[in-house]
């Protein structure tokens, strides 16, 4: 059976929100693992037959736990998961673009396929209580992840990506 592996970080739960919702939407399609990217490896990216990438934005990079899963599981898979699709999504304060781009980076030296351009979800934090604080992401804006994670099941179960 087909599988999409959703990793994710989050420091103020609005990642993490979004990763669950893809996933939830994701699962009436086909098996959906989700898991963070500090317990997701190499093994993971192999056993799968696509990815969604979910992230916030730090200080416009990629968190460093993100960039940590990067780090290790590049070359331990570089060669191997060719053209397999990917989608991404970003919690971001203000704009999110950064940290699109240096996952599409990641993602275009593995040559995995973009199925689907970058989900930013921009929560307005912009004074330091604010980026500190626990998230709650919008229905709406998690409705569009949700049809992210269903879209990717869709074409991963149908064989279209």
């Amino acid at each position: 059976m087909a599988q999409l592996l959703i990793v994710y970080h989050t420091k103020t739960g609005g990642s993490r929100q979004m990763a669950e919702a893809a996933s939830e939407a994701a699962r009436e399609e086909l098996s959906t693992i989700l898991k963070t990217a500090d317990q997701a490896g190499p093994e993971d990216l192999l056993a799968a037959d696509g990815y969604i990438f979910c992230a916030p934005e730090n200080l416009a990079a990629i968190a460093g736990v993100m960039k940590d899963f990067f780090d290790r599981c590049y070359y331990p898979v570089l060669g191997q998961i060719e053209g397999r699709p990917y989608a991404q999504m970003v919690c971001a304060g203000s704009d999110g673009e950064n940290a699109a781009r240096q996952t599409a980076r990641i993602a275009k030296g593995w040559r995995l396929k973009e199925v689907q351009e970058p989900l930013i979800i921009c929560t307005n934090a912009q004074t330091p209580e604010q980026i500190l604080s626990e998230k709650t992401i919008p229905d709406d804006q998690l409705a569009q992840c949700r049809e992210l994670g269903a879209a990717m099941a869709a074409g991963i179960s149908m064989g279209i990506f």
